[in-house]
This record gives C-alpha cells, sequence and structure tokens, in this order.
C-alpha cells in the first residue's frame, strides 16, 4: 500500500515463496514490434526496465506473480478476457496499468506493448505473432514521408546509428536456428494464426481487415492528426499529432526557421524525457549536444539549418508510457512550445464473424440479465428470446438466496451471494461475455415480433456509437424509452452540481426516427469492450438504469 499511495503506479505484485523454497516473483516485459503484412509481434521477456525512485530494492516491469495489489478502478477496467481458463497470469489483460517489482516486493508498470531492452543475454523470450493488421504502417506518425519531402540542394550524410534506431519497425516472428544463444534465451514461438484452418485464414484476415477499419473510424478523432503550427513568429513547428512508443525513436515532423537576412542562424530544443539526435549531418551546419536533452543548431545558410531541422530525431528515454514531453524551441527572440506523446498503441479485439446476408445475432450478441426470486419470469423471458433467437448465448447472474439451476442450451448461469444487487450482477454478466456486443434485458421482459435486434445492431456497425437502447412497453400499453441528459456543472467551494434532465441533444444522422442522449432504459445494445471497460458501481443495489 505504501508504494501505491506514494506513487502514480497502480499495480504493486509481491513474490510467492513455495513449498520447495523457492521464491516466484515474475519480471517480465512485454512489448509489439511492428511487422510486415502479416502483422505485429507480440514479445514476452525475462527482465525489468529500471529501479522505482524512492524504492531502491524496486524495478519497473510489465508482468507480476498472482499476488498483487491494485488499484480497484483500473483493474475493473481493464478486466481479464473470459476466454482465457488455465494460464491466469496477469500479464494477460494488463497492460494499460501501471506496476512495480521489488525484490522481495515485485511491483510493476503495465500499461502496455513495451520496448526490447538490450544486454540482458540471459533471459526467456516468448515471441507471439498477433496478426492483427493487413498492411505494414507507421503507427500514429507521418514524419516518416519527411524521408520523401526534404528540401532538395543541401549536401548531408547519413548517420547510421540513428537511423537505425529509426528504421528498426520490422519483425518477424520466426524461431532462432539452435544455438548456444537460442538456448540460453529459452526463445519460442507462439503463431495465433493456427487456431484457424489454413483454408480460411484468408478469409479470416479480411474480416479482421474490416474490423480493423471500423475500429479506426471509431476511435480516430481530429485530435489524432499532425498539425503543424506555421510561422507567425520565425519559428515552425507541430503542435499536435506527434507521438513516440516508449523508449523509442522518431523524427519531428514539421521543424523550419522562416527568418530571413540574419549574420548567423541558430535553433535551440530542450526535452525533459528525452533526447535529441540527428538522422544526418548537414554540410555547414554545427550541431551541439547530440544525444543529450539539450540540442543546439547553427549555421550561416538558412537553407541548410532548415535541411538539418528535417533530420532531428526524438528518443524517449525515461520509462512512464502514458505521458507527454514538453519540447521547448528556441531562436533569437523567439519561443515555443510543443508537445510529444508517449504512449503505446492501443491494440483493438478484433472479432471474426462470417459474413452473410444480414447480421449473425448469434455470432455477434450475447444476451445478459440480472434475476432475483423471480425465476418464473426468467423462464418466460428465455422462452421468448428462443422464439426468434433460438441459438443466441444467454448469460445469467444470480443472487437469490435458493437458488435453481436454468437448464437449456446456449445458457450460462453465474451464482452470486444472496442480494448482492443489480450493478453487481451486471458487472458479473458482462464480465463473462465474449461476443462483440451484449443485450441488456431484465429478468422480468418478454421478446415479441417487434423485438429486432437487428436494427440495434445495424446503427451500431455503421455509426461510432458505443450503445444504443430500445424501448419497452409496458402491460398497460404504456412505451418507456428513456431519453436522459447527464451534465456536470461547475459549482463553488462545495463542489460541483450533476445535473440529470429530460431531453436529447439532436437526431443521429442516417437514422431519422433515433436521437442522442446519455441515459436509456434497461433495454440495450453495447459494444461489450466498451461496456467491461465502464463498469458498474456494485454499491448500487437497488436502483440500476444505464
Amino acid at each position: 500500500m505504501d508504494i501505491l499511495e506514494k506513487t502514480t503506479l497502480d499495480l504493486v505484485g509481491g513474490a510467492v515463496r513455495e513449498k520447495t523454497g523457492f521464491v516466484t516473483t515474475f519480471r517480465h516485459q512485454i512489448s509489439v514490434e511492428r511487422g510486415g503484412e502479416e502483422g505485429d509481434c507480440l514479445h514476452t521477456r525475462m527482465g525489468h526496465y529500471h529501479a522505482l525512485h524512492g524504492f531502491p530494492s524496486c524495478v519497473v516491469t510489465d508482468g507480476v506473480v498472482n499476488f498483487f495489489l491494485a488499484r480497484t478502478d483500473k483493474v475493473q477496467r481493464v478486466g481479464f478476457d473470459p476466454r482465457l481458463t488455465r494460464v491466469a497470469h496477469s500479464v494477460s489483460r494488463m497492460r494499460p496499468l501501471k506496476k512495480i517489482a521489488c525484490t522481495s516486493l515485485l511491483v510493476a508498470v503495465v500499461i502496455g506493448v513495451l520496448s526490447e531492452l538490450t544486454g540482458n543475454k540471459w533471459q526467456y523470450r516468448m515471441t507471439v505473432d498477433i496478426h492483427y493488421r493487413m498492411e505494414s504502417t507507421p503507427y500514429g506518425q507521418h514524419d516518416y514521408e519527411l524521408w520523401k519531402s526534404v528540401l532538395n540542394g543541401s549536401m548531408y550524410r547519413w548517420k547510421e546509428s540513428v537511423v537505425r534506431q529509426l528504421t528498426k519497425k520490422d519483425c518477424k516472428c520466426e524461431k532462432e536456428e539452435s544455438s548456444l544463444r537460442s538456448l540460453l534465451n529459452w526463445s519460442s514461438v507462439t503463431e495465433l494464426e493456427t487456431a484457424f484452418n489454413v483454408a480460411e485464414r484468408h478469409e479470416v484476415k479480411q474480416r479482421r481487415e474490416k474490423e480493423y477499419q471500423h475500429f479506426q473510424q471509431r476511435t480516430k478523432t481530429s485530435a489524432d492528426a499532425l498539425l503543424i503550427a506555421r510561422a507567425n513568429s520565425p519559428l515552425e513547428y507541430p503542435i499536435q499529432g506527434v507521438e513516440v512508443r516508449p523508449l523509442k525513436s522518431i523524427l519531428i515532423p514539421g521543424l523550419s526557421l522562416q527568418a530571413k537576412y540574419w549574420h548567423r542562424y541558430e535553433v535551440n530544443l530542450t526535452a525533459a524525457l528525452g533526447t535529441f539526435d540527428v538522422a544526418a549531418e548537414v554540410d555547414e551546419v554545427t550541431v551541439e549536444g547530440a544525444g543529450q536533452m539539450h540540442l543546439s543548431l547553427s549555421s550561416a545558410q538558412v537553407d541548410n539549418l532548415n535541411r538539418q531541422l528535417q533530420f532531428i530525431t526524438y528518443t524517449n528515454t525515461i520509462f512512464n508510457p502514458n505521458t507527454a514531453d514538453t519540447v521547448l524551441l528556441k531562436t533569437a527572440g523567439h519561443q515555443a512550445a510543443f508537445t510529444i506523446r508517449i504512449r503505446h498503441p492501443v491494440i483493438p479485439k478484433l472479432y471474426n464473424v462470417k459474413s452473410q446476408s444480414g447480421y449473425n445475432v448469434s455470432a455477434l450478441v450475447t444476451v445478459a440479465t440480472k434475476t432475483f426470486l423471480r425465476y418464473d419470469k426468467l423462464r418466460e423471458l428465455i422462452s421468448s428470446i428462443r422464439r426468434f433467437y433460438p441459438t443466441v448465448t444467454i448469460v445469467i447472474a444470480d443472487d437469490s438466496n435458493n437458488p435453481q439451476k436454468i437448464e437449456g442450451p446456449f445458457i450460462e448461469q453465474y451464482f452470486m451471494p444472496f442480494g448482492k444487487g443489480w450493478f453487481a450482477g451486471r458487472n458479473l454478466a458482462i464480465s463473462q461475455v465474449t461476443t462483440k456486443y451484449l443485450l441488456w434485458v431484465d429478468d422480468d421482459f418478454i421478446f415479441t415480433s417487434n423485438t429486432k435486434v437487428e436494427k440495434l445492431m445495424d446503427i451500431l456497425e455503421k455509426t461510432t456509437l458505443d450503445l444504443v437502447g430500445g424501448a419497452v412497453r409496458e402491460k398497460t400499453g404504456f412505451v418507456t424509452t428513456f431519453r436522459h441528459q447527464i451534465s456536470v456543472e461547475r459549482g463553488g467551494e462545495e463542489g460541483d452540481c450533476l445535473h440529470t434532465r429530460m431531453g436529447h441533444y439532436h437526431a443521429l444522422h442516417g437514422f431519422p426516427s433515433c436521437v442522442v442522449t446519455d441515459g436509456v432504459v434497461n433495454f440495450f445494445l453495447a459494444r461489450t469492450d466498451k461496456v467491461q471497460r465502464v463498469g458498474f458501481d456494485p454499491r448500487l443495489t437497488r436502483v440500476a438504469h444505464s
């Protein structure tokens, strides 16, 4: 607890002593290296990154043993894949968290895919080909196009040691040939594509590529685009869209000095979490501070200086994989600042669903519900679902005091302590969903011929929305939809105000009968990964609308 209270870390792992006396700690590094057309490579190695400041016996790593203390909200947000049933160490889906490791107290920063550190020759190494991309393009970076757009005229010489760091992007998931080094590294390779038959792999890749494009459309915004601030002052520089993976190198795009008739031109760059260097050395340009946090460039020729600026590289050197470095850019009488975002790429969860006419509800949707002391209503619900969707999976969370087993195909029932409540039940039910979408229903609902899950799916497939709510018709004939707007208004010293009002914002483009709002009724279809990331507060036991 002391480590979590005094640091920004999210998870701290301990050590487990076996009966034999052997102590297990786990110090695993995890990284995703860019591959070729077949996809990227996921590497797992024994090792750590550096000591934790203030805790000299602790080191930063990625994977810890199954004895750890963590911030509850972070673990709930990340979750664990219920399809992994036998191997269950904390590296399975904990990359977005932070953690560290100690000699007797293993602490780890688990945020995502981590870079390979050199120099550790005695290490266990596993490589997994994750195969999720059809094309290999630099993640989040447009700066590699600068190689094609540098100015003509100035002579330069490549700086091979720096260029290798920039171009080392392709990996191959191939086991090393039998050698002493490979034996010492315990090298092994697992190709996940072998889960599919050879005959269907091509179609699987095509479907996953389509899923990946949908993921990009939902998650990428204008805030991710590279923008260059044109010279209002003499300085041009990127104002957003520059990213680097932790402990990796990039070219900094858009640097330029738009000045005329100076006796000598000089530009200085200063960073806090990384170092600068040059990928090539341009004639008649003086470079001071290469490989350091402060870099100075000067030349009597502005064209040569601008050519040199196009070869400036930034290397992240301080491991903090979800932050940003502020770079100060200075010239005579002028100063500017821009940020370089340091983070891992988001690895999307892609779903392999065979194409057919219309939507395959059974393959894409799981129905989830929570029941309590009304099995007659639950059985009526299941019976009505089976009339229209006979093979869809139904997940039931049950906190009744005398639980009854619900029999039938495609039914998963999970029992809870008595009276745990609606939200605790929701968390349990949705944690077991593995399909792309989950449909939430109350246990006293009845499906009718007007219950068209396909219509809800059509909205999520064609928009960037994460959740779409339906309508519930009461026995009296009254139809409940819920259209609630939720906002937080700034308050005074006593705090802010949470407002909930009836209403909506605007119509949904392409679906004129739908509107955009914040709160919906307890009948909704949602993207499973989004709901699992948000979760529900288990302390709310009786009132449970979304």
